[in-house]
């Protein structure tokens, strides 16, 4: 249990022993959290200052609905001694004041840290590593520029839904149009003393108040409010990873709202530079100030903000082409997705220290 993500809970089935009792022997006496030196503040900061490395990533997380800042050693890999330090909140003067007591000559070894498009990690990195070569994580910066696509869409559903919604009233307002003219009519037979006729009806069979409003289909079968609901998912992949159906609504949608084919193209060209391993610091700008150049003449404002984000961080994003071997901030994602997972197999968290202190052994 000391190396692996297991709990007690999951041992006493196998071994077959009560899983309480089990549970709080490890606890309290079998493992050493009592006398755990870093116990009394665990639940604000825990350091490991013998893991750091030249290659650090920084990024939050969330625990018991507070932020976390968690600050690992990349060369470890997601395993034993990839934890440097976890620190409770993003403000960056509380997670560097914790940084800082690491020795001056260790931290000055870092060489570069990851992060996201986060101000505050920058100011944590800035204040506790100096030497290190500050890079901004491609994946964000492409999900950044995924939200412009994504707030054009949610702009054309709303669209739709609008026009739907007045097409449901129209119908409606049809409809009572239709009940009262039958009902003028039969009003007027009446009057004439002509009975009701009980023969076989000519002509179409009235609509009545029940029917149901049926949307236009597209091609595919869809309507558009669902089919600008379903792409959501595809406009964030690249068009080498659409599916056939993908790619039949894509058409569809691209047809209608030329401006989300536009925004599409933009963020695939940007996706594409980043992809290019040929690169280098100085022609990867060339290749920004080229793609500043398509957003400018575009009419897009939702892109036009994402070309503003990317320049404010332009020079730590192209630190991304400085090596051969690209530097993400992926093992930050990944060490967060095995602490949650590690926290669903316990069931929660109700005892930060304790949950911190078993993330240590494991991680740290």
């Amino acid at each position: 249990m000391d190396s692996e993500p297991v709990t007690a809970r999951s041992l006493s089935w196998t071994y077959m022993i009560n899983a309480n009792t089990f549970e709080r022997a490890y606890k309290d006496t079998l493992s050493g959290y009592s006398t755990w030196e870093q116990k009394p503040h665990a639940v604000d900061w825990v350091l490991k200052p013998e893991n750091i490395g030249p290659r650090v990533g920084i990024d939050e997380t969330s625990f018991c609905h507070e932020l976390y800042t968690i600050v690992h050693n990349k060369d470890a890999h997601g395993k034993k001694g990839s934890i440097i330090a976890i620190v409770k909140g993003v403000n960056p003067q509380d997670v560097a004041s914790v940084l800082l007591q690491i020795p001056a000559e260790q931290r000055l070894k870092v060489i570069t840290a990851t992060m996201d498009l986060s101000d505050c990690m920058r100011a944590i990195v800035r204040e506790a590593f100096p030497e290190a070569t500050a890079v901004r994580d491609c994946f964000h910066v492409i999900r950044r520029a995924g939200e412009g696509i994504e707030e054009l869409r949610l702009r054309f559903k709303r669209e739709a839904v609008k026009d739907v919604n007045r097409q449901k009233a129209e119908f409606r307002k049809h409809l009572e149009g239709l009940a009262k003219k039958r009902r003028q009519y039969r009003e007027r037979r009446k009057k004439l003393g002509k009975k009701r006729c009980k023969g076989k009806r000519r002509g179409p069979k009235p609509k009545r108040l029940s029917t149901r409003f049926e949307p236009a289909k597209l091609k595919n079968g869809e309507t558009l409010v669902e089919a600008l609901t379903r792409c959501r998912t595809q406009l964030s992949k690249s068009r080498d990873k659409w599916t056939e159906k993908e790619k039949e609504r894509a058409g569809i949608l691209f047809e209608l709202y030329p401006k989300l084919e536009e925004a599409y193209s933009l963020v695939n060209d940007l996706r594409t530079i980043f992809r290019n391993k040929a690169l280098t610091k100085e022609t990867a700008k060339e290749k920004f100030t080229e793609w500043y150049g398509k957003v400018t003449k575009s009419t897009l404002r939702e892109i036009k903000a994402v070309k503003d984000s990317i320049k404010h961080y332009e020079d730590e994003i192209l630190n991304y082409f400085l090596k051969n071997e690209r530097e993400t901030n992926a093992s930050a994602e990944s060490l967060n997705s095995k602490l949650k997972c590690f926290r669903s197999c316990m069931r929660g968290v109700r005892d930060i220290p304790y949950f911190f202190y078993r993330s240590i052994l494991v991680f740290g």
